[in-house]
Protein backbone atom coordinates (compact mmCIF):
# COMPACT_ATOMS: atom_id res chain seq x y z
CA UNK A 1 0.00 0.00 0.00
CA UNK A 2 1.46 3.58 -1.02
CA UNK A 3 2.44 5.83 1.84
CA UNK A 4 -0.41 8.17 0.45
CA UNK A 5 -3.08 5.54 2.19
CA UNK A 6 -1.81 5.03 4.75
CA UNK A 7 -1.71 8.87 5.50
CA UNK A 8 -4.96 9.69 5.34
CA UNK A 9 -6.78 11.92 8.01
CA UNK A 10 -8.54 10.49 10.74
CA UNK A 11 -11.89 11.42 9.74
CA UNK A 12 -11.62 9.75 6.39
CA UNK A 13 -11.30 6.20 8.61
CA UNK A 14 -14.31 6.86 10.70
CA UNK A 15 -16.95 5.32 8.06
CA UNK A 16 -14.58 2.19 7.70
CA UNK A 17 -14.35 1.76 11.28
CA UNK A 18 -17.76 2.25 12.10
CA UNK A 19 -18.87 -0.40 10.21
CA UNK A 20 -16.00 -2.72 10.83
CA UNK A 21 -17.49 -2.29 14.52
CA UNK A 22 -20.78 -2.96 13.27
CA UNK A 23 -20.08 -5.98 11.72
CA UNK A 24 -17.67 -7.63 14.12
CA UNK A 25 -20.42 -7.05 16.92
CA UNK A 26 -23.22 -7.99 14.84
CA UNK A 27 -25.24 -4.58 16.08
CA UNK A 28 -28.68 -4.01 15.04
CA UNK A 29 -27.79 -0.57 14.29
CA UNK A 30 -26.05 0.85 10.71
CA UNK A 31 -22.75 2.44 11.43
CA UNK A 32 -23.87 6.16 9.99
CA UNK A 33 -25.53 5.85 13.60
CA UNK A 34 -22.36 5.53 15.68
CA UNK A 35 -21.21 9.06 16.36
CA UNK A 36 -17.49 9.81 16.36
CA UNK A 37 -17.55 11.32 19.83
CA UNK A 38 -20.35 9.22 21.78
CA UNK A 39 -18.76 6.96 24.06
CA UNK A 40 -18.12 3.88 23.14
CA UNK A 41 -18.61 2.43 26.71
CA UNK A 42 -21.59 2.98 28.90
CA UNK A 43 -24.09 5.49 27.96
CA UNK A 44 -22.97 5.61 24.08
CA UNK A 45 -22.82 2.40 22.56
CA UNK A 46 -23.11 0.14 25.75
CA UNK A 47 -19.80 -2.05 24.51
CA UNK A 48 -17.81 -3.60 27.28
CA UNK A 49 -14.62 -5.26 27.69
CA UNK A 50 -15.52 -8.34 25.50
CA UNK A 51 -16.57 -6.48 22.52
CA UNK A 52 -13.30 -4.67 22.56
CA UNK A 53 -11.16 -7.70 22.59
CA UNK A 54 -13.21 -8.54 19.60
CA UNK A 55 -12.84 -5.05 17.64
CA UNK A 56 -8.90 -5.35 18.44
CA UNK A 57 -8.65 -8.55 16.94
CA UNK A 58 -10.69 -7.46 13.57
CA UNK A 59 -8.84 -4.01 13.84
CA UNK A 60 -5.21 -5.57 13.79
CA UNK A 61 -6.23 -7.95 10.84
CA UNK A 62 -7.53 -5.04 9.17
CA UNK A 63 -5.09 -2.55 9.75
CA UNK A 64 -2.07 -4.45 10.76
CA UNK A 65 -1.11 -3.38 14.40
CA UNK A 66 -1.35 -5.28 17.42
CA UNK A 67 -3.76 -3.36 20.22
CA UNK A 68 -2.55 -5.19 23.76
CA UNK A 69 -5.57 -6.20 25.97
CA UNK A 70 -3.26 -5.30 29.05
CA UNK A 71 -2.67 -1.67 27.54
CA UNK A 72 -3.12 1.11 30.29
CA UNK A 73 -3.98 3.43 26.82
CA UNK A 74 -7.33 1.48 26.06
CA UNK A 75 -9.58 3.29 28.10
CA UNK A 76 -8.18 6.11 26.21
CA UNK A 77 -7.97 4.52 22.98
CA UNK A 78 -11.95 3.61 22.63
CA UNK A 79 -12.90 6.26 24.21
CA UNK A 80 -14.95 7.38 20.99
CA UNK A 81 -15.14 6.11 17.33
CA UNK A 82 -13.18 9.32 16.54
CA UNK A 83 -9.94 8.45 19.39
CA UNK A 84 -10.33 4.74 17.79
CA UNK A 85 -9.63 5.96 14.68
CA UNK A 86 -7.12 8.68 15.90
CA UNK A 87 -5.23 5.71 16.92
CA UNK A 88 -5.47 3.61 14.00
CA UNK A 89 -4.04 6.16 11.82
CA UNK A 90 -1.24 6.76 13.40
CA UNK A 91 0.05 2.85 14.15
CA UNK A 92 -2.19 1.39 10.95
CA UNK A 93 0.74 -0.35 8.65
CA UNK A 94 -2.09 -1.10 5.53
Amino acid sequence: MSEELLELAPEALLPEVAELIVTALNLDIGPEQIEPDAPLFGEGLGLDSIDVLEIALVISKRYGFQLRSDSEDNIRIFTSLRTLVTYIAAHRTR
